[in-house]
């Protein structure tokens, strides 16, 4: 696929804008000398000539790579992307924009002051920003974390000590398992029922057996609302109250659920809620949110009580999991600036589902493809079977399994793993209606052209 030219240009443009931008952060704040007046006169006439080319839709390429050999990514801009671990975490144009004004490493901290804590600044309200994140997903505590990895990290540090035993699913997420042993705890899993799903019940059997078998009471249940292998929805507030049964706190894994559908974790019963800033809440990359209840704020956002044996210092306010300060510059500040959108569209998610289905429905209808995960869907976010389908083209393909990504890429569409005809992910969140139904027609349309059969309406 031709990518247009204009889309070049507009990245042209921004990078001419950041170079006027940086003979200011060079100048003094008296304002620009004589050679700084030049250069800059000089950089505007570059911009308006690639205005004028992004305006005509016409020009050659002038920048191709940043620092040398950073190529441009503008997988959003030319392409529909159907990565699910990017689906939701796209910037908002507002996140894009706190970027470019708080994109330096410590510009959070312009207005710190005592106590000189990242959730105590109230000038930009970040201070604020934490409470809003508590109340949005019903607990009453929050703290941004780099990443939802480090919100188990912190909760695991927190209750689990060596030998120690953590309940966790099936298809629970490899940093599930990191963060217990780095506390030095032990996983026990869960295993799936005949739909793939993990039910209260078999989380009691496991939790008696543990029991039995070792004399312990686990210490934490660890247990995903949707998982990242099919998105099937488990049995999440049954398990809370099984957990609670045994005086076991829940923690509720919400990677792909906090952000992109309502949330509401007292009435889910949870005791601590970890979700991915950058991959479902439309923020920069480490980025995530941990929130608990005040029953268990004293314990994960503890504070240090050491005292230096020599200067005798104390940081009392620190908080130890934290390491004092988590999200600095553009990382929390896209956060913050795409939260107003994020609160907005978690109550459109039955719209999200209605797409998920809408498309996996025509995947559905060419003949030998099926879905190995939960349906009709509950996800935007789906398992897809294609090997007695598009995979029986690759068998014979000059290109083997290739072909698909070429094909779907010819047309504008991304996200599959290239060589993937087997069995592969997509997501459809955040895409418009008319981009479902462009990659519908587009999916049957390379069934067609190689002779699989596509029946109407499903049939």
């Amino acid at each position: 696929m031709v990518q247009d030219i204009r889309i070049q240009k507009t990245f042209e443009a921004l990078f001419a804008l950041e170079d006027i931008r940086e003979i200011f952060r060079e100048a003094l704040p008296t304002g620009l000398d004589e050679t700084e007046d030049r250069e800059f006169m000089k950089k505007v006439s570059e911009l308006k000539e690639i205005i004028s080319e992004l305006e005509s839709g016409k020009g050659n390429v002038k920048v191709s790579r940043l620092a040398g050999n950073l190529p441009i990514r503008d997988k959003e801009e030319s392409f529909i992307n159907i990565q699910p671990i990017q689906a939701a975490g796209r910037l908002t144009v507002e996140a894009r924009k706190a970027l470019i004004a708080y994109g330096d490493g410590y510009s959070t901290c312009d207005s710190c002051k005592k106590p000189f804590r990242l959730d105590k600044i109230t000038k930009p309200g970040i201070a604020d920003f934490h409470t809003e994140l508590a109340e949005f997903l019903n607990m009453d505590e929050a703290r941004v974390v780099p990443g939802a990895r480090r919100g188990f990290q912190a909760v695991a540090s927190s209750l689990v000590e060596k030998g120690d035993i953590a309940i966790v699913s099936a298809l629970s997420h490899y940093t599930e398992f990191l963060s217990v042993e780095n506390a030095g705890g032990i996983v026990k899993e869960v295993p799936l029922n005949e739909n793939n799903v993990i039910t209260a019940e078999a989380t009691a059997e496991k939790i008696e057996a543990v029991i039995r078998e070792t004399g312990k009471v686990p210490k934490i249940v660890m247990m995903d609302h949707f998982d990242y292998l099919f998105a099937n929805e488990h049995e999440i507030k049954e398990i809370a109250k099984v957990s609670h049964q045994y005086d076991i706190p829940l923690l509720y894994n919400g990677a792909y659920t906090v952000g992109v559908m309502p949330v509401d974790g007292k009435a889910l019963g949870a005791d601590f809620v970890v979700g991915s800033g950058h991959k479902s809440m439309a923020s920069v990359a480490p980025s995530g949110v941990l929130a608990t209840t005040e029953e268990w704020a004293p314990v994960v956002f503890r504070t240090t009580q050491m005292k230096g044996d020599l200067t005798a210092r104390k940081f009392g306010i620190k908080e130890v999991e934290m390491l004092g300060c988590t999200l600095m510059g553009g990382t929390l500040f896209s956060m913050m600036a795409s939260f107003p959108a994020v609160q907005e569209r978690v109550k459109h998610w039955d719209e999200e589902v209605n797409k998920s289905n809408y498309l996996v429905d025509k995947i559905l209808s060419i003949s030998g493809s099926r879905v190995l995960s939960e349906y009709p869907r509950k996800h935007a976010l789906t398992k897809i079977d294609t090997t007695d389908s598009f995979d029986t083209v690759a068998k014979t393909h000059p290109k083997r399994g290739y072909y698909l990504h070429d094909e779907l890429s010819k047309r504008g569409i991304t996200g599959v793993f290239p060589g993937a005809t087997k069995a592969w992910k997509l997501s459809t969140y955040g895409l418009s209606w008319p981009k479902v139904r462009y990659l519908a027609d587009s999916f049957a349309e390379i069934a067609e052209k190689y002779g699989l059969e596509v029946r109407e309406n499903g049939e």
